[in-house]
């Protein structure tokens, strides 16, 4: 099995779909090979909406790229509030589309009317999920009722972007050469070197050079793991799509006129701490602005338990203290 085989779905829920309209057409003029928006709900039949979402490889089962969040007990409180997630490109087999995170908040709004969902009591979007959600209270504030960004911002950094076109033009060249799942792997080991950080690397691996030149050092061997198998996951189409997705989006920071918290972390060389803090400065309405350090950089939203957790405990405090007759308790530790 692939290591990168989603396991069985941690966060058991249901589906839910809506048609796409057929006039239903993208910023870009284009039409989607999909004929519906499909969505998960995990957790009680009733109580609070939450919407989470994650980066680009992540969709509607949460439990598989989330678990330690999302969960009954966790910082998102399954025994309290309903989740729904969202696959962010309908239809893994479309050839390839011009999307923007403001189309994507506008799918989402198609499935949040066919279930009768007019308001989001929450929205915790991470990495590309974050971009959807400020897309989102860009043009729908009163839909949602607090928004949780977390390594996202208002706008692509181009050092950012630079590196994702190096990954977009890798992925183009090896598709149009019949060698598509190859040059998936290797886009995604020079993502993870952008997603990670220098410390961590230099933590983890040794500089111990192979026999021969072209020989492989142990970092190496790391990011060849990473990238094996990953053509499982995504399809050359669907992550060119979505990685241009996250180079076109902007927003204003003064539009955000929805309670909202920022969650950015000073090594993240893809969203930096200082378009976290713009953000913050600029919103209307900031309830919190956290900040720290972590040697993962970008993927520090999976990996730094502690301070996530927190902070999502936090802003979602008052809608466990509204489902449930046993006071909210403070967060501690969501390490588990």
């Amino acid at each position: 099995m692939s290591s990168h085989a989603w396991p069985i779905d941690e966060a058991p829920g249901w589906d839910v779909a809506a048609p796409i309209p057929a006039d239903f057409r993208l910023a870009s003029g284009e039409t989607l090979a999909a004929s519906e928006v499909i969505g998960r709900l995990h957790g009680p039949v009733e109580g609070p909406l939450v919407v989470v979402m994650g980066g680009i490889s992540s969709g509607r089962f949460v439990g598989q790229w989330w678990p330690w969040a999302v969960r009954p007990g966790g910082p998102i409180d399954l025994n309290r509030v309903r989740v729904l997630a969202i696959d962010l490109l309908p239809g893994r087999t479309d050839p390839g589309v011009t999307i923007t995170t403001h189309d994507q908040a506008r799918l989402l709004l198609l499935l949040l009317d066919a279930i009768g969902e007019v308001q989001i009591e929450a929205f915790v979007g991470a990495s590309y999920g974050g971009c959807v959600g400020l897309a989102l209270a860009e043009t729908q504030p009163d839909r949602i009722g607090h928004l949780v960004v977390i390594s996202a911002t208002h706008r692509a950094h181009p050092a950012a972007t630079a590196w994702r076109g190096v990954q977009r033009r890798l992925l183009t060249f090896a598709r149009d050469t019949g060698r598509e799942a190859e040059g998936i792997a290797l886009a995604r080991e020079l993502a993870m070197t952008t997603y990670r950080t220098a410390e961590e690397f230099d933590l983890r691996f040794a500089a111990t050079p192979p026999e021969q030149a072209g020989g492989p050092y142990p970092v190496c061997d790391y990011l060849t793991s990473r990238g094996d198998g990953y053509d499982a996951v995504t399809s050359a189409a669907r992550w060119i799509s979505l990685s241009d997705s996250l180079d076109r989006h902007a927003v204003v920071p003064e539009a955000i006129q929805c309670p909202l918290t920022v969650v950015g972390f000073t090594s993240d060389r893809l969203v930096p701490i200082q378009d976290s803090r713009d953000l913050a400065a600029r919103a209307p309405r900031l309830t919190r602005l956290v900040e720290a350090g972590s040697i993962f950089g970008h993927d520090a939203f999976l990996k730094e338990r502690e301070v996530v957790g927190r902070a999502l405990h936090d802003a979602l405090g008052p809608l466990y203290a509204a489902t449930s007759n046993t006071p909210f308790t403070p967060a501690r530790e969501f390490a588990a």
